[in-house]
Parts: C-alpha cells; sequence; structure tokens
C-alpha cells in the first residue's frame, strides 16, 4: 500500500468525533499553557501525561500531538508581548517581537506567528509524511552494532547541544543513565540499585521523572528564586497583516520553513540553530527601509522567518523519534516516554507494528495546524488574558495538578515522595545550570543501548571490532569522535586567532 493510501487510513481514524475533540482539546491546552511564560512545551507534556493513563492510545498520542504544536505556537504569544520567552526557540522572537509591540504592532506580529507557523508546520508535516517511511525501510537494515551507536550518537549530540557546558550535559546524562539501571536486569533477572526498596524492582517510572524533572522543578524553582510577573504594558492591536505585511512574511516563512525541517531530521537536537540562522538571512537579505527596523521599531521577517524554522524544526524532529526511537528535543524525550507508557518503543519497526496509530498521528498533524490557525487568530485576546493570572496561583495550580498525577498512576505515597525528590534534584541542576533533557534521555535510551550493546557483542563473539568491522557502525564511531572534538577544536583555534 502506498503512503497516500495510509495517510487517507490516517485521516480516516484521525477524523473521527472522539479524536477530533482529543485533538481540539489538545490544542487548546498546549496554545493556552504555552502562552504562560516561563513554561516550556516539555512541561506541559509532562504536566499533562498522567491525565491519558486510561485513555486509548491513538487518542493518546493524538492529544499529545495537539500539545506539542500548541505550545510552540503559544510560546511566541508571550515572548511578543512581555518578552519572556519559555525556551531557547522563542528567544529569536522576541527580540524583533517584542519591538513590535512596543511601537504598537503586537497585533502584525501575532499574526505573521501565527501564520508562519501554520505554513511551515504544513511543510514540515509533508516532509515527516514522505520521508518517515523511507527511513524506517532503510533503519531495518540496522544491526545492533549500529543501534547502540545510534543511540551513543545521541547521547553525545544532545548532551552537548542542549545546555551551556558538554561537561554538565555530559554528567546530567550520566544521572539519567543511573537512573535508567534502577530495577531488574533485562537478562540476568538480578535486581539492581533498589536498595531493597520492593516499589523499585520495576524501576522509576518515566512519567514520574518528566513531571518531577520538569513540572515540580519549574514551580519550586519559580517560588524560590525568581521575582514577580511584571504586568504586560503592551496594548494588543488587531491581529491582522496590511498587504506589505503579506509581501515581506511570504518569503521569510518559506525561508524559514527551509532552514529549519532538515535540523529536525538530524538527530543532534535544538532549535537554536536554526532559528538563529532564519534571523542572520532575513536580517542579512534586508534593505533599505525594511534593514533600518531590525532592532529599532521591530522587522517583520524577524519574527516571521524564526517561527516558521522554529515549527519546521520541531515538526520534523518527529522523524527520528517515530523512525529510530531517538529524541532529540526536551519534549521528545518526554513524548518517547508517552509512548512507551504504552508499552509502544518508536522504532523502525513501527511503521509495520503500529501503522494505524503512526498514520493517524501524522494525519493530527495536518488537522492540529489547521485548528491552531484557527485558534490563534480570532483567540489571541483571549490567549493575553491568561497572562494575567498572578504567577502565585499559576504555579500552586501546577504543582497540584502534578501532585495528584502522579500519585493517581499507582496510588503510592512513595511515588510522592520520589516525585519531590526528583523536582528538589531539578532544582539543583536549574540552579547549576545543568540540562534536564539529557536526564530523561539516558534514562529512556540507557536501558536499550545497554541491551543491543550485548546483542552486538554476541554478535561480534564478545569482540569489540564488531563496531569497526561494519561500514555504517564504523562510519557512525567517525561523526561521534567529530561530535566530541571539533567543537573544540574550533574553539581553541578561534581563541589563537
Amino acid at each position: 500500500m502506498d503512503t497516500f493510501d495510509l495517510l487517507l487510513q490516517g485521516f480516516a481514524t484521525a477524523l473521527t468525533p472522539a479524536h477530533l475533540l482529543w485533538a481540539l482539546l489538545g490544542c487548546a491546552l498546549g496554545t493556552a499553557v504555552g502562552v504562560l511564560p516561563g513554561i516550556a512545551p516539555a512541561t506541559t507534556v509532562a504536566m499533562l501525561l498522567p491525565i491519558t493513563a486510561k485513555v486509548d492510545v491513538t487518542a493518546s498520542m493524538i492529544f499529545f500531538a495537539g500539545i506539542y504544536y500548541g505550545a510552540m505556537y503559544g510560546g511566541s504569544t508571550t515572548s511578543i508581548l512581555l518578552n519572556t520567552p519559555g525556551e531557547t526557540a522563542s528567544m529569536v522572537t522576541a527580540m524583533e517581537g517584542n519591538r513590535m509591540a512596543k511601537s504598537g504592532r503586537a497585533g502584525q506580529a501575532l499574526a505573521t506567528a501565527a501564520i508562519g507557523s501554520f505554513v511551515a508546520g504544513t511543510i514540515a508535516t509533508v516532509v515527516v509524511t514522505l520521508f518517515a517511511p523511507v527511513v524506517a525501510d532503510h533503519a531495518v537494515r540496522l544491526g545492533p552494532p549500529e543501534y547502540f551507536l545510534l543511540m551513543v550518537l545521541a547521547f553525545t549530540t544532545v548532551s552537548a547541544v542542549l545546555g551551556q557546558s558538554t561537561v554538565r550535559g555530559l554528567t546530567a546524562l550520566f544521572v539519567g543513565l543511573a537512573v535508567g539501571l534502577i530495577g531488574m536486569d533485562q537478562i540476568s533477572g538480578q535486581p539492581r540499585y533498589t536498595g531493597n526498596k520492593p516499589e523499585l524492582l520495576d524501576g522509576i517510572d518515566i512519567v514520574l521523572v518528566a513531571v518531577g524533572l520538569f513540572a515540580v522543578a519549574e514551580v519550586l524553582h519559580a517560588a524560590l528564586f525568581e521575582g514577580k510577573l511584571a504586568e504586560t504594558q503592551n496594548r494588543l492591536t488587531r491581529v491582522r497583516m496590511s498587504r506589505r505585511d503579506w509581501r515581506r512574511s511570504v518569503p521569510a516563512w518559506l525561508r524559514g520553513a527551509a532552514i529549519g525541517a532538515p535540523f529536525g531530521c538530524v538527530p543532534a537536537g535544538g532549535t537554536e540553530i536554526p532559528t538563529f540562522l532564519s534571523y542572520a538571512t532575513e536580517k542579512k537579505l534586508a534593505k533599505g527601509e525594511n534593514q533600518a527596523e531590525f532592532g529599532t521599531t521591530g522587522a517583520i521577517e524577524g519574527v516571521a522567518g524564526p517561527e516558521a524554522a522554529n515549527n519546521a524544526t520541531v515538526t520534523t524532529a518527529l522523524i527520528p523519534l517515530l523512525t529510530l526511537g531517538i529524541p532529540t528535543s526536551n519534549t521528545t524525550a518526554v513524548l518517547l516516554g508517552a509512548f512507551q507508557n504504552y508499552g509502544i518503543q518508536p522504532g523502525p519497526q513501527l511503521f509495520a507494528t503500529s501503522a494505524a496509530l503512526v498514520w493517524a498521528l501524522i494525519a493530527s498533524l495536518y488537522i492540529g495546524n489547521l485548528m491552531l490557525l484557527v485558534l490563534n487568530l480570532p483567540m489571541a485576546g483571549l490567549w493575553v488574558k491568561l497572562l494575567r493570572i498572578p504567577r502565585p496561583q499559576l504555579y500552586a495550580g501546577i504543582l497540584i495538578f502534578a501532585t495528584v498525577g502522579a500519585y493517581g498512576m499507582r496510588q503510592s505515597t512513595f511515588d510522592l515522595f520520589l516525585l519531590y525528590v526528583i523536582g528538589a534534584v531539578g532544582v539543583v541542576m536549574r540552579r547549576f545550570d545543568f540540562p534536564t533533557a539529557p536526564v530523561v534521555v539516558g534514562m529512556i535510551l540507557g536501558p536499550l543501548a545497554e541491551a543491543q550493546l550485548r546483542n552486538a557483542l554476541s554478535i561480534g563473539e564478545g569482540r569489540w571490532s564488531v563496531f569497526a568491522l561494519r561500514p555504517v557502525s564504523l562510519a557512525l564511531i567517525v561523526v561521534i569522535l567529530a561530535v566530541l572534538v571539533l567543537p573544540r577544536a574550533m574553539k581553541r583555534r578561534a581563541a589563537r586567532r
């Protein structure tokens, strides 16, 4: 059956009333929480994970896809109006978007961000539709040595890209790997690092870690170390664009999508590079009066391009997640945990074993994109009102929601104790600039990497040379070494100059 027929079947599943309702709920919740300052998409998904514990798996994944998109859309609103980006991907949007808001063009900035996200998201979803099955077909031919090295590549790239320091990133990764070892050994059946606690024999639930590290740690850090949220003084103008705005925005959207889509396909993590690259491109291509607006009154291209690049990157990041089981960002790491919560392991076999689920999920991306355009343009004023919720009440609600959700999974007081211990660790990590995503990546991929390593050594009869004798695995070793060595070599060379 060809890709088009499979996509039509996916639409048939996604367009049922129940699934449409879950998609709408996910989009609305994702946008609403994404609008709130300081709450990143990963926090949103982690906080809402327990909601779907008893929900059908297809409905659950469609719901999370809506949250995933919605939180990315919503992040631009707080960046433009408050100059408070919830994550690094929104920093570039804030640079020009907030200047536009201060010069009385907040409506135009919000409009170009919403429409640009829709255009780039749709283009990137087409890329996912066409290329994800191709990647999956080639991935089936890989063996344990290649999969082990792919996971090592994910470890190194995510640890190096996320955070201010490679050493801190690798430290966070090893914390995640250590947590992933807790529980019963997959092969021998021996308990490992359980401290004679029967509650730990099954390991630590990924949902618990995600909620603790992202949601609880966010609240505790805000309560302990952050000041009060300043009220916005920006007046929201009508959310619409003039003909001149359209002429300037359309090329920027297309360039942003072209820059962002390839970065999402590569398992290297992060939206910082494509968004900054898009901003630099737009600033360089601008001429005359348009160029003069950059850094002064705010240039609309400086919002349109980076927002398109951001959404294209996060959409095509689903390709390595679905086809290789490798998360490339905080949010996809939490989404991987959501898959595993249902006993589904993303990878090359996913398109064969769970084809109906995958194609319904891809179809829901098209539907969610359209829903979000409808939600963002007419209802921008409503989202802005959410910014006026006092921070103490906002974070208290998140904490209650996370606590009830964690307890509801197994009705275990031990889980509640563990949740707040993990949250306290998350606060320490934030305080000392340790990235949290490598912890989740290490915890999820660590046990899988261990199994693939054992299988690879079994194939090689105990010889480590098995990794160098296969062309693909040898190429991956070269890439891993390049990721670890080249950035340091380039820094030293720049320092000498």
